[in-house]
């Protein structure tokens, strides 16, 4: 499983309905265990973004549907960053010639 960082903000529809926010994350959540995606931690953030998530999806293609299944709901864009253990890159250094 790959491990995620997810930074999100609102478009403007979704600060028109913020306040359905909560019920939204809860939605987004099902909807990626639906794909596969388990959502570990949700935050919502102060600053330059306004969401912050760690997911667990078996493949960058399965994170990729749930991500664009997610912002076609019209409330959030995200950013998506691919996180590597200190395993795994240890793993990945280690093939370095």
């Amino acid at each position: 499983m790959g491990k995620y960082v997810l930074l999100g903000n609102w478009t403007d529809q979704g600060v028109r309905e913020v306040k359905d926010t909560v019920k939204r994350s809860r939605a987004a959540r099902e909807a990626f265990a639906a794909l596969g995606v388990n959502a570990r931690e949700w935050f919502f953030t102060l600053g330059q973004y306004d969401v912050v998530l760690t997911v667990d999806a078996p493949d960058d293609e399965t994170l990729t549907k749930a991500t664009l299944a997610l912002a076609m709901q019209g409330s959030l864009r995200t950013t998506t960053l691919r996180g590597f253990s200190e395993k795994e890159m240890e793993g990945l250094l280690s093939a370095l010639p």
